[in-house]
């Protein structure tokens, strides 16, 4: 086999390149592009599975980010074991064909309990008293410890929140995909694999937080760009070919919309009291929704009551379709974990969790960076509050407290969904605005768009022939 390194630039498409992408430029001047028909939802965990997996979300049980749990009675998002991930991945294929063949997966999600020999994936630890400690995963475990020690801590507040593409005393704009662009050179070193996954997250913030269409964008591009020349000079150095692909494109949005405070307005929302702030019970209603991005699944308990619900969501301004349980297998969605109805928005819409309708009884995790206790997927977080006079004494503080052993609360991120100006998982009507696939290897790669589950063959053929 062909040692493959398949970089994943995420947010990267063809309207993306140009003068502020030298690098990607010259690998593409002796390759060939094709773009990728989005998966769907168009979202991480959704488009890395059907990837790996070469089915799409119906086959594979990856809908979103998050789902519901039906028995649980719980909304679980951005879980990491590999188990959920239904069926043979592309690893097992490959390690069937040459018991020599090894896998390494850099940050790609689903990365704990993976059939993948080598894995790093962000991980932090909870000691019992409360506190919360950034940290990462490893497997073998004996992986973690060393590329500490070789690349320092990784800056975990660089990852996901305010400081996010942002320089700030957490580290560099690019300082999260530059830690693990070393780590895949120091997997490279250390044990040579066959396939490397790497993940490289910088484009994801600011074209979130500022739009695809900021003049700060270009930056961003430079700053990717650079990382991945590096990424493209160390592997040629081992004669290693290297793929960049995307999982999704970021298109414009001003329009967020909250369905569940429509649902609520009907009657068919149930919120129960906490120290004063509202919780939305998830098991007492009688219909609410799993907000991600440009896609939500709404879970309806009653399927008398799913046409009501359906017609309410149909008429809600920034709603551009409604999905029954037929009408997803059109998408590739009907799975038994996608909601009883699979809402899209419009073109320059997104979907909020949003569920009160008093920011003042918000829940305390609504002002912080708290990925998981959300009932959906929250871009706010990359922001900080600006109505907060001096936010970053705020933030001080708040460590203070922390470092003396107190209990504390971050909450510095604003509940203005407006703030956000970019946002995907619907299929953007501009194939410009695609995912895109980048080989080194013209002859393997077909000029017209590809399906995202065909990326798996595409991958397969790469590193067999």
């Amino acid at each position: 086999m062909k040692r493959t390194a398949v970089l994943n630039v995420v947010g990267l498409t063809s309207g993306l390149l140009g003068p502020h992408t030298p690098r990607i430029n010259q690998f593409l001047a002796r390759g060939s592009l094709t773009t990728i028909v989005p998966a769907f939802p168009a979202v991480t965990c959704t488009a890395q599975s059907v990837y790996v997996t070469g089915t799409p979300a119906a086959g594979n049980g990856i809908v979103a980010n998050g789902w519901y749990n039906r028995e649980l009675a719980e909304v679980q998002f951005w879980k990491q074991s590999n188990h959920l991930v239904q069926g043979p991945k592309l690893w097992d294929e490959l390690r069937a064909l040459d018991p020599a063949f090894t896998c390494a997966k850099l940050f790609w999600w689903y990365n704990m309990y993976s059939t993948a020999d080598y894995s790093i994936t962000p991980r932090p630890m909870y000691p019992a008293d409360g506190r919360k400690f950034f940290d990462v995963y490893s497997w073998p475990y004996e992986i973690r410890p060393k590329i500490k020690a070789a690349l320092g801590d990784f800056p975990f507040a660089t990852f996901w929140g305010p400081a996010a593409g942002l320089a700030s005393p957490q580290g560099g704009r690019d300082a999260a995909s530059r830690w693990i662009a070393g780590s895949a050179q120091w997997i490279e070193r250390e044990h040579a694999p066959t396939l490397s996954l790497v993940y490289l997250p910088h484009l994801d913030y600011n074209l979130q937080r500022l739009g695809p269409q900021a003049p700060a964008i270009a930056q961003d591009l430079r700053e990717i760009d650079a990382i991945v020349g590096e990424l493209l000079d160390f592997y040629a150095g081992r004669g290693v070919q290297v793929i960049i692909l995307s999982e999704y494109g970021i298109t414009p949005v001003d329009t967020p919309v909250h369905l569940n405070r429509l649902l609520r307005r009907k009657g068919w929302l149930t919120i129960k009291e906490e120290l004063g702030l509202e919780l939305l019970d998830y098991g007492a209603s009688a219909a609410f929704a799993v907000a991600d991005h440009q896609v939500a699944h709404v879970y309806v308990q009653d399927p008398a009551q799913i046409p009501a619900v359906r017609a309410a969501l149909a008429a809600e301004i920034g709603v551009e379709r409604v999905l029954d349980r037929h009408e997803q297998a059109e998408f590739g969605v009907h799975h038994p974990r996608a909601g009883d109805l699979v809402v899209i928005a419009g073109e320059r819409a997104w979907f909020t969790y949003y569920y009160w309708l008093d920011d003042r009884r918000a829940p305390d995790f609504a002002r912080c960076v708290d990925i998981h206790r959300k009932p959906g997927y929250d871009p706010v977080e990359l922001f900080l509050d600006p109505q907060i006079p001096v936010v970053k004494l705020r933030i001080l503080w708040r460590l203070m407290q922390k470092k003396l052993g107190f209990r504390m609360l971050m909450d510095v991120i604003p509940l203005d969904a407006t703030l956000v100006k970019g946002s995907h998982g619907r299929r953007p009507a501009n194939p410009a605005d695609h995912p895109v696939f980048l080989s080194p290897r013209p002859e393997l790669v077909p000029p017209a768009p590809v399906q995202a589950p065909d990326v798996y063959h595409l991958l397969k053929r790469h590193l067999l022939h």
